[in-house]
């Protein structure tokens, strides 16, 4: 196990470094997300994090591999660096005048298992934090009951004609709310939207104002919070995702290694959050050529017996970016 490396955090002009892993899985149909709750943490819950020790830690990912493995004891496999987010007064410790953070977010695959002497950490699901994302039983009730009022009434608040022809283009992009077509990867630009407005926890809370304000309605129906800035992190990860299972078959990362051509699909639509049309799917996997036959049958299905099949490994040499480029089916609002 790791040594603690909280004693030798990079400091540097009041900054601090930290690093962060959105940890995705997929069990049931249902992506999970793996989350911490240490005991010197706040209320909420948040992503596995560490400080980068530069005396410790070789590089910052085997930092990150070490924090995980600590606080987890899960080993990762695939991971890659999503981005550095730097904003002031994200993190409470900062408003009271310690060291300013500076968060490497990470994004790692892996396959749901025990999380044996883990600790605090748990198997969440990434819906929780993000209700307005899940269109496959179709478009949110949230986004006209909730979120679309309080756009719309946002809009028309703008002081001028260009801001508010503005502020109409991010939300419609957003939210599809004037016809525009869902886009599953803008998952970003919708919170931070959100947080703009004030429509989230973590917006309030950053401000310093009292939770218990005039927003605390909303905030237990615009998602659960994660500490500090982890939500936007997890926001992150959630629309690289959704944007890499298009071009590079990283879905596989997720799946046992022998599974059913449905068991394949609905794990791209629990991450991408909307249904795909299950012959077109057949067909691209089979001529993207992604999977094989393991000549072996699934009595497990709880209908009718499947077929089961693996990974084709050699596919990342014969094409530069095999994916699953299905089009998510989105339900169109009803507003």
């Amino acid at each position: 196990m790791t040594t603690r490396h909280s004693e030798r955090t990079s400091t540097a002009s009041g900054v601090v470094i930290d690093l962060s892993a959105a940890i995705v899985t997929v069990t049931d149909e249902e992506p999970k997300i793996l989350l911490v709750r240490p005991a010197d943490m706040a209320p909420r819950p948040g992503l596995p994090f560490g400080p980068f020790d530069p005396t410790g830690h070789r590089t910052l990912e085997e930092g990150l591999r070490a924090w995980v493995e600590e606080q987890t004891a899960l080993h990762l496999g695939y991971v890659e660096q999503l981005y550095t987010f730097g904003d002031r007064f994200r993190d409470p410790k900062e408003r009271a005048g310690g060291p300013r953070p500076v968060s490497v977010g990470y994004l790692a695959l892996v396959r749901q298992t025990a999380l044996k002497d883990a600790g605090d950490s748990i198997w969440g699901d990434w819906y929780r934090y993000f209700p307005w994302e899940d269109w496959r039983s179709g478009a949110p009730t949230i986004i006209d009951s909730l979120i679309a009022p309080a756009l719309t009434e946002w809009v028309d608040s703008a002081t001028s004609k260009p801001d508010r022809n503005r502020r109409r283009e991010r939300v419609n992009l957003a939210f599809s709310l004037g016809g525009a077509a869902w886009d599953n990867e803008r998952v970003l630009d919708r919170y931070e939207l959100l947080y703009e407005v004030g429509l989230v926890f973590e917006a309030s809370f950053d401000a310093g104002a009292d939770p218990s304000d005039k927003l605390a309605g909303t905030q237990t129906h615009t998602g659960a919070a994660l500490t500090k800035d982890h939500r936007r992190i997890l926001a992150t990860a959630m629309g690289r995702l959704r944007a890499k299972i298009k071009y590079r078959p990283v879905i596989f990362e997720l799946m046992a290694p022998t599974f059913t051509l449905l068991q394949l699909q609905r794990a791209v639509e629990a991450l991408s959050g909307g249904r795909l049309h299950k012959q077109n799917f057949r067909r691209l996997v089979a001529h993207e050529g992604l999977v094989e036959p393991t000549g072996h049958i699934s009595g497990q299905t709880g209908g009718r017996p499947a077929e089961l099949f693996r990974f084709r490994r050699e596919v990342v040499h014969e094409r530069p970016a095999p994916g699953v480029r299905v089009a998510v089916q989105v339900s169109k609002r009803a507003g």
